[in-house]
């Protein structure tokens, strides 16, 4: 490598450092981490091929804000703490941001280095590097003094910790209040613990514990409170609301409803959250199916069928209307599904399923389908094919199309809801009560991990400016 400045530095034409993942055959057994993640000097090497853009497109690409070339720099110059600390002045949870955000559509989608055909730095797999030293070199940011109000925050995914994490820095009493038993919404229960372990989000939340934030948990806001009971009774002057997009889609056909036809949500769920992976130890069973059928063309189909094949299944099929082109699902995902036996079937349908002599669900009827014109989403309307039905064996089927609004958020406070369910609400999260925040997938619909952080942090600015007055910073 050239000597710059007394260091040595790689060529930015080298290709990228490749992520260190355990091979197919090995990792499609277990629920260990597919990628161990860059070692230091992994880190260093990718940092040297940074180009220390005058103007880095890498940060307007990312929906937090983060100052990317600092700590990519920081990285480079083995100042480690440092690094770490300039990634979580914009985010406090970079150990899970570095391993499941769309990088490749965000920050690294807009590096220069696109543009001059070479591959984009590895932004997440740097700021996944730094949040894995939190232990070893980080620092509990600093807090402004108490300011005297207090704010309730409504579920711990995403945007609550975000929303959470940014007004106790500004010396705000914040106490979050989550349904579940434990924190951090979809990153518990809806994301597999081969890509992104429990324990990392456990210490991501105990990190916002360290600046003052409460949790409550078993606490169904909409049942055991609402926010006339939060505002009068309990002092609070603000309420955020980010209970998530969580109640399933579903595909409406005959024999939805046998047994071994589940939603992703609960597939999911029960694994990740209740560890029906080791029944009987933990007492929630899950049908381990021999050949799995999953229904959809996301990040939590792939989620469901990479689930599957760790849990014994022979055959696992993702079944999806249009073709892996039009896939919303991460680029990286549908590769690991597919390195690890997830067999694609593309441009097809579910008519119906049809039940064996137990009962349970023994196979689905499907079409074929074609690409016609774009719909709304810009991708290409799948249409029948008349004449093309035909079945697919299958002892466990999984339903993976989507969520709708959660309706907890019309029990939680008074603010209008457009016609979706989902809330209505500002670019700054502000909703038809004055009182009232929201943001993340309750008012985007089903949408990523950053986006939703990114509704949290502006609403807590937001939050901020009204609740403190024209100086607040």
């Amino acid at each position: 490598m050239p000597l710059v400045n007394g260091k040595y530095r790689a060529n930015n034409k080298d290709p990228r450092v490749p992520a260190n993942e355990v091979p197919a055959e090995v990792r499609a057994k277990n629920f260990e981490p597919v990628d161990t993640g860059y070692t230091t000097e992994d880190a260093i090497e990718e940092a040297n091929r940074c180009l220390d853009c005058k103007k880095p497109h890498c940060v307007a690409g990312c929906p937090v804000g983060i100052d990317i070339p600092t700590f990519i720099r920081q990285i480079r110059d083995e100042d480690f703490a440092g690094g770490l600390a300039t990634i979580r002045d914009s985010n406090m949870l970079p150990s899970v941001c570095g391993r499941v955000c769309p990088q490749e559509n965000q920050c690294e989608g807009n590096c220069i280095l696109n543009k001059t055909g070479n591959d984009p730095i590895a932004i997440g797999q740097l700021e996944r590097f730094l949040g894995d030293m939190t232990e070893s070199v980080g620092a509990t940011p600093q807090c402004k003094p108490a300011n005297g109000k207090k704010v309730a925050v409504v579920g711990s995914g995403p945007s609550g910790i975000a929303c959470a994490g940014a007004l106790a820095r500004e010396g705000f009493d914040v106490t979050v209040f989550e349904a579940f038993q434990t924190g951090g919404g979809v990153l518990t229960y809806g994301i597999p613990e081969f890509r992104l372990p429990k324990a990392i989000v456990k210490r991501e939340i105990d990190g916002l514990k360290d600046l003052g934030v409460k949790f409550e948990y078993d606490a169904v806001v909409g049942n055991l409170y609402d926010a006339d009971e939060f505002f009068n009774e309990h002092g609070f002057d603000a309420m955020y609301l980010a209970v998530g997009a969580g109640l399933p889609k579903f595909l409406n056909i005959p024999g939805e409803n046998l047994p071994g036809v589940f939603c992703a949500n609960e597939y999911l769920t029960r694994v990740n959250l209740m560890k029906a992976m080791d029944f009987p130890e933990f007492d929630t069973p899950i049908k381990h199916g021999k050949n799995v059928a999953v229904f959809g063309g996301g990040n939590v189909a792939m989620d469901a069928a990479r689930t599957a094949l760790r849990l014994g299944a022979e055959s696992v099929t993702l079944a999806y209307r249009r073709t892996e082109k039009e896939m919303p699902a991460r680029v990286a995902e549908l590769h690991h599904a597919k390195e690890e036996g997830v067999r694609v079937l593309e441009l097809v349908s579910p008519l119906e399923f049809e039940a064996g002599e137990d009962g349970f669900v023994a196979k689905v009827k499907l079409e074929r389908m074609e690409l016609g014109e774009p719909d709304d989403s810009g991708r290409r309307r799948p249409v029948r094919v008349e004449g093309s039905e035909f079945e697919l064996p299958c002892d466990v089927a999984i339903t993976a199309i989507g969520t709708n609004a959660n309706p907890f958020a019309s029990k939680a406070a008074p603010v209008k809801l457009n016609k979706w369910g989902y809330i209505e609400a500002d670019e700054d999260g502000r909703t038809s009560d004055p009182r009232v925040w929201a943001g993340g997938d309750i008012v985007t619909g089903a949408a990523t991990v950053i986006l939703a952080m990114g509704a949290g942090k502006q609403a807590a600015a937001s939050m901020t400016q009204a609740l403190l007055g024209e100086d607040a910073e």
